[in-house]
């Protein structure tokens, strides 16, 4: 179900967009934290170079803010390393916090049949995916997420701040105008961990049974999904 504002709350996240559009992401993570305060949640995948730039920021000018994934139970153990070094160097300057469904793999697989992933790949990504991040998204006011305008056609005309009518809160996209040489810039000068399965072809990462590595000349989200017409897993899709 789609949900709407109220008419102040619109109109001040569509002033905001218009005039953060094309901004630097200080001043948009500056908006959202001002509007929104403890409101706010950070949603990170642990799977690509803007996962891992965001938490830096956050923990830098909004230190104590909540940050959410989700596991689907089909992490890479590359992904459990990736966490558990970013818990390691940001302590309690982040609120790091798990959420998943209840429907183990097993459940799944009785009840759907066996590797859903593959034969009904959306569905999948709504019981493991979608479901979970309401239990995250309620209460809170506004989330970030690590969408960026390179990232893939689909991403191509992402807005800095919008509202997301499908979880009934307002959305920021900080990194929106940055692409992959800025990220890795920013990581390197800032000594910021990332997955270790950047270093071997998978720019973008998401569970085992659907992310595989990228080839010379692929899109950087060619890796997800392979071989099926899925490109986004549902949550930024309205």
């Amino acid at each position: 179900m789609t949900t709407t504002p109220a008419t102040d709350e619109l109109a001040a996240i569509e002033a905001a967009e218009a005039r953060l559009h094309d901004a630097e992401p200080e001043a948009i993570l500056e908006w959202v934290f001002r509007r929104y305060g403890t409101g706010v949640t950070l949603a990170s995948a642990f799977g690509n170079t803007a996962d891992a730039v965001l938490m830096d920021m956050v923990a830098k000018v909004a230190p104590g803010t909540e940050v959410f994934y989700l596991d689907t139970d089909f992490l890479f153990p590359e992904t459990h390393e990736f966490i558990a070094k970013s818990r390691e160097k940001y302590g309690d300057r982040i609120d790091l916090r798990m959420y998943k469904t209840d429907l183990t793999p097993e459940a799944q697989a009785l009840k759907f049949g066996e590797r859903l992933w593959e034969q009904h790949p959306d569905q999948c990504c709504e019981i493991r995916k979608v479901e979970p991040i309401h239990q995250a998204l309620h209460g809170k006011r506004a989330w970030i997420t690590g969408i960026r305008r390179d990232q893939s056609e689909t991403r191509a005309n992402a807005p800095a701040v919008t509202w997301d009518g499908k979880f009934g809160l307002a959305k920021a996209n900080p990194l929106v105008t940055w692409d992959e040489k800025k990220s890795w810039a920013y990581i390197f000068a800032n000594d910021v961990p990332y997955s270790p399965l950047h270093d071997r072809n998978y720019p973008t990462v998401g569970c085992t049974n659907c992310t595989r590595a990228v080839m010379p000349g692929e899109d950087q989200r060619a890796g997800r999904w392979s071989g099926t017409d899925k490109i986004e897993c549902g949550l930024h899709l309205g």
